[in-house]
């Protein structure tokens, strides 16, 4: 569908519609929606895409309700890439919908503005619901359990849409997210370690507040540079840096596992940690500009970490060697203005 306004595609529910797309010949995508608006998807399942269930690009209020978007068969790096893909979209609401078996992020939205994902549930996925380059965007009242990584914000290089922020995620339920990864080598999501509950990678302006996170062995919760990827950057504009993250009033919770240790930062943190990983991980690589004269981040690029019950904080220093490493929680001792709520037509 392309150039069209104030459509509807509707079913009679998820258990009563079923858009199947096993054996597809051509096209990428299961649904492709470009350069429309005021468009609303509901009411149905999408299965089995050759890439993408739903991908939805330039589109100008769109709106995925009731929904289920899945691989039906094993997890493999064959499934498509996304569910659901809003990309350079704006006025995007997602909500009670299901992700099942993608092979890069169950729901994902990339490069837009203006997002509420809300009561949606992903599983079995690489990445549950992910946040990419995007400004503006609530994340709530969502579970994500049994995926490689549960619930990702992040600011990726060589994007069209640069430097993401404003992202509020609360009030989510993110559990055993202990999956393999089953992701395309080469990907960026390929390299997530699995055991991995939350990730806030080179996003700035983020919130993290009233979520329960608990029994992801690899890691609860990570704020990390995209330095820490190893990847080549080119994009000179492009900011890898994490900053201004509030995390608070959060309940963290991990039984005493070994992380995962198929990937580089499971083994890491094993060697430091052994079984007692702490819930909050911070890798603590800055750019230099980032700090005052007592060589700690300024106030504008602060992390603050407060109120998380008996949650442990641990500052990897990992930019200088690991010379000051850190469990001492008191460092993030701070408070941040909240990020304002999203607001849009409904």
């Amino acid at each position: 569908m392309d150039g069209k306004k104030n459509v509807t595609i509707k079913g009679a529910g998820m258990g009563k519609t079923t858009l199947s797309f096993k054996g597809q010949t051509e096209g990428a995508e299961g649904l492709k929606i470009t350069n429309c608006s005021n468009i609303t998807i509901e009411g149905m399942a999408i299965q089995d895409a050759k890439g993408d269930c739903i991908k939805a690009q330039d589109v100008e209020g769109i709106t995925f309700r009731n929904l289920v978007v899945e691989w039906t068969g094993k997890e493999s790096s064959d499934n498509g890439a996304y569910g659901i893909y809003p990309v350079q979209c704006e006025n995007v609401l997602i909500e009670k919908c299901v992700a099942v078996a993608s092979a890069d992020a169950g729901i994902y939205v990339g490069q837009s503005k203006n997002i509420i994902v809300r009561q949606c549930i992903a599983y079995k996925n690489v990445a549950g619901i992910e946040i990419e380059n995007s400004i503006n965007a609530d994340v709530y009242d969502n579970q994500a359990y049994d995926n490689t990584g549960g619930l990702l914000v992040f600011d990726l290089p060589g994007l069209e849409q640069k430097h993401g922020g404003n992202v509020r995620l609360y009030r989510n339920k993110v559990w055993n997210n202990n999956h393999e990864n089953f992701g395309p080598e080469g990907t960026m999501v390929g390299k997530l370690p699995a055991g991995t509950g939350i990730i806030v990678m080179a996003a700035k302006n983020v919130e993290v507040f009233e979520n329960e996170v608990y029994d992801n062995h690899t890691l609860n919760l990570a704020i990390n540079s995209f330095l820490t990827m190893e990847k080549e950057l080119k994009d000179k504009e492009y900011h890898p840096f994490p900053y201004a993250v509030y995390v608070h009033d959060n309940k963290f919770s991990r039984k005493a596992v070994e992380p995962i240790q198929d990937h580089e930062i499971g083994q890491l943190l094993f060697k430091l940690f052994g079984s007692n990983v702490p819930d909050i991980i911070y890798d603590g690589v800055v750019s230099p500009d980032m700090l005052g004269e007592n060589q700690q981040l300024k106030p504008e690029y602060e992390i603050c970490i407060k109120n998380n019950g008996d949650s442990k904080t641990a500052f990897l220093d990992l930019g200088n060697e690991m010379k000051n490493m850190s469990t001492e929680a008191t460092m993030f001792d701070c408070e941040r203005e909240p990020i304002k709520a999203v607001s849009i037509p409904e």
